[in-house]
């Protein structure tokens, strides 16, 4: 399997902190929140090389934190040669660049770069299932299910719906922004686009990719920090240095 982490956003509600600088690389906790992130991916036995995606305005950025320190696994950097938030290619545009660009065929676990995950990967990563599969959690607030997808469930766990964001949530089930897709999926993803398909959000390959085929839900206990705002950003930054974090609604 490997790790495609989505880095190439703007991040334009974190502005000014982030118009020359990207988000993945802020500090919380004494860290960056992509170091965070990489704390739960790398022991995972699954995982046997990370790529990060990030756009040419930061990649720099990205390559100069790449050579800071050494990991216990390969780590590439892949510029998606865009440079404004007006020609981004989006997190599914950027899946599919990606696939294109290292001609990635196997397994392929997806994430966002912007979230702290406070529960482990591992179980989710080795799960042995032929069918794609996405994380979900219980979220009790409604205002925080109105600013996450939403999905539905049957009695075994199989995505009978996803709607991102949705003003009257059908469920409980949040998903955070983390998805593992079986060998073939590139297919997939070119007959979605191709067929008209947004490249924004990559729930929206969800949405579309469970009224089609099969796609599981792994239930996960613990919080997940969403840095999608300056305030969430300081929620995060309070809540590690109190030692301690809280169930913090996303964005």
């Amino acid at each position: 399997m490997k790790a495609l982490i989505l880095a190439a956003g703007y991040a334009t509600r974190l502005y000014p902190l982030t118009r020359d600088f990207p988000k993945p690389l802020l500090e919380v906790g004494g860290k960056t929140i992509l170091d965070h992130l990489l704390d739960q991916i790398l022991p995972c036995a699954a995982v046997e090389e990370v790529v990060i995606i990030t756009n040419h305005r930061f990649a720099g950025h990205f390559e100069r934190w790449r050579q800071s320190a050494a990991r216990p696994k390969p780590l590439a950097i892949l510029d998606d040669g865009t440079g404004t938030n007006e020609d981004r290619l989006g997190a599914i545009g950027d899946i599919r660049f990606a696939i294109r660009q290292l001609r990635l065929e196997g397994e392929l676990f997806v994430c966002a770069a912007d979230n702290i995950l406070q529960f482990p990967l591992a179980g989710f990563l080795e799960a042995s299932t032929p069918a794609p599969r996405i994380c979900v959690r219980w979220i009790e607030d409604l205002e925080a299910r109105r600013r996450t997808g939403i999905v539905t469930l049957d009695a075994g766990h199989r995505v009978l719906s996803f709607e991102e964001k949705p003003r009257e949530p059908k469920s409980h089930w949040g998903v955070p922004p983390l998805y593992v897709y079986p060998r073939g999926m590139a297919t997939w993803l070119e007959e979605y686009l191709e067929g008209g398909g947004k490249p924004d959000a990559p729930g929206n390959l969800v949405a579309w990719l469970c009224q089609r085929r099969p796609v599981y839900g792994h239930r996960i206990e613990g919080t997940v920090l969403d840095i999608g705002s300056l305030d969430s950003l300081e929620r995060a930054r309070a809540a590690l240095a109190a030692g301690h974090l809280q169930n913090a609604p996303p964005g």
